[in-house]
């Protein structure tokens, strides 16, 4: 069905129509003031290179929601083919205070934690937020990179993880 009435789409079409989509799986992290709290996202997605600035949407029902609004900072960590256990916990199968139990966690300049062996992580301060819908969009300025190479990105589709293998880069 093709339809251009916003009206004519309903929540759980739109959220189906979304979950053929695949996205890359990130743990979105804090720490500070209002204590550490962590979450599974997908919704994360470059804005620009100048100055590198990143967006992620988060639920404002989430129980990890005021850490991230009070504390300020986040890190985006991008989860490989290894963490697929982790990004379920983090999605809501373990509380909030056992989430950060497992692996080994450090941190960057914003003191948000960033998961050892992550793909990449973005140590981000949040310079802006803007409500849509029941969600937030906060505007993260990233401070400090974190990053490993060889790893398979861990993606989301079809509401299952799949594997994107790494190919090597073909040189002129």
């Amino acid at each position: 069905m093709i339809s251009s009435d916003p009206e004519a789409v309903s929540a759980s079409a739109y959220r189906e129509a979304m979950a053929q989509l695949a996205s890359a799986v990130h743990l979105v992290t804090t720490d500070g003031p209002g204590g550490r709290a962590g979450l599974t996202a997908t919704s994360v997605c470059s804005v620009s290179d100048g100055p590198p600035t990143l967006l992620v949407c988060l639920n404002r029902n989430s129980s990890a929601y005021p850490a991230f609004l009070r504390n300020g900072v986040l890190c985006i960590n991008t989860l490989t083919a290894a963490h697929e256990g982790l990004a379920t916990d983090f999605a809501g199968r373990v509380p909030q205070a056992e989430r950060f139990a497992g692996p080994d966690w450090g941190r960057l300049q914003t003191g948000a934690p960033v998961l050892a062996g992550a793909l990449v992580a973005f140590d981000c301060r949040i310079v802006d937020r803007h409500e849509v819908g029941t969600h937030d969009v906060l505007i993260c300025a990233v401070e400090a990179l974190a990053e490993i190479s060889g790893a398979e990105s861990l993606l989301y589709a079809g509401r299952h993880y799949r594997v994107l293998p790494r190919t090597e880069s073909k040189g002129d």
